[in-house]
């Protein structure tokens, strides 16, 4: 039982050059290099990455699955398009979820997690300053992946990446109506009380964020 084990289970460098995959398609999608509605063509992701086939499938396969990337017969893999009018309600229901995170972050994050999250922190603020919108991203998608590891909670994780992608493309969509520095600040907040061990705080703070992120989302919908 233990070698079939061995031999069925995925192996930690293919697991990690599968994450590595995933993100760079997604930042290809949130950024809209990759635009809504456009063909997914698996030889071209490749090119672009530079990652293999299997990590790339793997990844596609994960974006099906998150809704960025819908399966259409005889036409077969498109971007999905960017659901404006349902947008809120996708607010509504992350809110929830990002206050539990946030929290539960607080509570569980390990030294050196903190630290990467005061780092990151930092990184945003400095981006949000510049008004540097591709390193703003950046450090938005490795704060989330701190946070996201240090609340320890898989089942909250995987309910709320799809909608942190979702919300993330659309910031980028219409980030003419947005302001980055504010947004950095509403992040700061949530990084320094999971840092600081402020659960409470942490939820507040989180609760923030959603707010800020509704009103912008209502000002493109209005």
């Amino acid at each position: 039982m233990a070698s079939s084990e061995a031999a069925t289970a995925p192996r930690p460098e293919s697991r990690r050059v599968a994450d590595q995959a995933y993100d760079a398609i997604e930042s290809l999608i949130a950024t809209l290099a990759l635009k809504p509605g456009a063909p997914v063509v698996e030889a071209e992701l490749i090119e672009r990455t530079g990652l293999g086939r299997t990590p790339t499938r793997e990844a596609l396969m994960r974006l099906v699955a998150n809704g960025l990337i819908v399966q259409l017969p005889r036409r077969g893999l498109l971007v999905s398009d960017i659901q404006l009018a349902q947008h809120l309600d996708l607010l509504e229901a992350r809110r929830a979820l990002e206050r539990l995170i946030a929290a539960t972050a607080a509570r569980r994050a390990t030294p050196p997690q903190r630290e990467k999250l005061a780092a990151c922190a930092k990184a945003m603020h400095k981006a949000g300053a510049q008004a540097d919108l591709a390193a703003y991203m950046q450090a938005d998608q490795a704060l989330d992946h701190v946070i996201h590891a240090a609340c320890r909670n898989p089942a909250a994780v995987a309910a709320v990446v799809p909608m942190v992608i979702q919300c993330r493309r659309f910031w980028y969509a219409y980030q003419h109506h947005g302001d980055l520095a504010e947004g950095a600040r509403c992040h700061e907040a949530v990084a320094r009380a999971i840092v600081a061990g402020e659960q409470e705080a942490a939820a507040s703070a989180s609760d923030a964020l959603m707010d800020y992120l509704r009103r912008f989302a209502q000002q493109v919908i209005e």
